[in-house]
């Protein structure tokens, strides 16, 4: 059994159908921060994995600390865990609008003789699928042991909670899915990048030089050396990625589920165009083959989820796929500018 953390809906979904047995997925989920209540809270429900929330009380923000207060600057003023969620408060609406909800917040924790952090504890607490809260603390400074420890007696009613969903219809949501803030702009870090994580990522695979300026970038499978090709070929400014299976290593990857197959298949799409000095949102081309003409909506949808603002052209049509267990194969075509 596992327990996860920062896993977005797609590769739980790919996990789980892999046959790994997961417990529970650690993620950030707040009143600013509403992207778990959606596809992955039911992905939970489904296969009965517990959320572990943090960031329920946004690095303190969510607190009277802050309440009627000046905007603060984002700067080094700021701890590390204020500056990454003062940029979810402006990604949910900006400072007007969270003085809103703090003020409602307050109004909620006055009538439970409570704390404005607990009630936003308490909420996220009483959401579906989630296991438990994750709650900071500076030792010697805000450990708040027995403050949070009244988080077990209290209790929210209707009224209350209708008051703090009225409130949170007035934030923008947060986009993408759960770890979308470590991946992809707009970075919802401490220091806007990841640059406080890591100093370089690596690319996926390896690339090497090839006859009339061609860039190879090879995954190490025996079937490139067996059949002659690459992963992906960069010529000039066109990346050019070979027919792609959910396949890592000698295993395939996502069971019977369509959906899982094609999510990895275009991981490993984009980690070859990656390796080559491209982004998956430079696909111009994208070639679908489906082993089952019923699986084409949920292969579609997928393709879709993360092809939505690309929009890349498209070609799919029912094939005889070789390898039982593969529903889908793909490629894709790529001009880096």
């Amino acid at each position: 059994m596992f327990g996860l953390t920062n896993f977005d809906t797609a590769h739980l979904r790919i996990v789980l159908n892999s046959g790994i047995e997961v417990v529970s997925n650690q993620v950030c989920f707040s009143l600013l921060d509403q992207r778990a209540s959606h596809a992955m809270t039911d992905l939970c429900l489904a296969h009965n994995i517990k959320l572990l929330a943090f960031g329920t009380v946004a690095g303190g923000f969510l607190t009277e600390r802050w309440l009627n207060k000046v905007e603060p600057t984002l700067n080094n003023s700021l701890t590390w865990s204020q500056m990454k969620y003062k940029r979810f408060i402006d990604a949910s609406g900006g400072w007007a609008v969270f003085q809103n909800l703090l003020k409602a917040l307050k109004q909620v924790a006055i009538k439970n003789n409570c704390s404005i952090a607990n009630v936003a504890s308490r909420y996220m607490l009483e959401q579906a699928a989630v296991g438990g809260v994750i709650i900071g603390a500076r030792l010697g400074k805000s450990e708040h042991i027995q403050e949070n420890l009244s988080l077990l007696s209290l209790s929210l009613n209707g009224e209350s909670k209708n008051l703090i969903k009225e409130n949170l219809t007035q934030l923008s949501a947060i986009q993408g899915d759960c770890g979308d803030e470590y991946r992809k702009p707009p970075f919802l870090t401490a220091s806007g990048d990841l640059s406080h994580h890591v100093e370089t990522i690596p690319p996926p695979y390896p690339s090497y030089q090839g006859a009339d300026g061609r860039i190879k970038a090879l995954s190490g499978t025996v079937w490139e050396d067996i059949a002659g090709f690459s992963r992906a070929i960069k010529k000039g400014n066109r990346i050019l990625v070979s027919g792609t299976t959910a396949t890592h290593g000698p295993k395939a990857i996502g069971g019977n589920d369509p959906i899982a197959q094609t999510h990895f298949v275009i991981d490993k799409i984009e980690g070859a165009i990656q390796s080559l000095g491209g982004t998956l949102d430079q696909v111009v081309r994208t070639r679908i083959f489906i082993r089952n003409i019923n699986d084409w909506e949920a292969i579609a949808r997928a393709h879709g989820e993360r092809f939505k603002t690309i929009q890349p052209v498209n070609t799919m049509v029912k094939a005889d796929l070789i390898g039982d267990e593969y529903l889908i194969e793909m490629e894709a075509e790529a001009i880096v500018d």
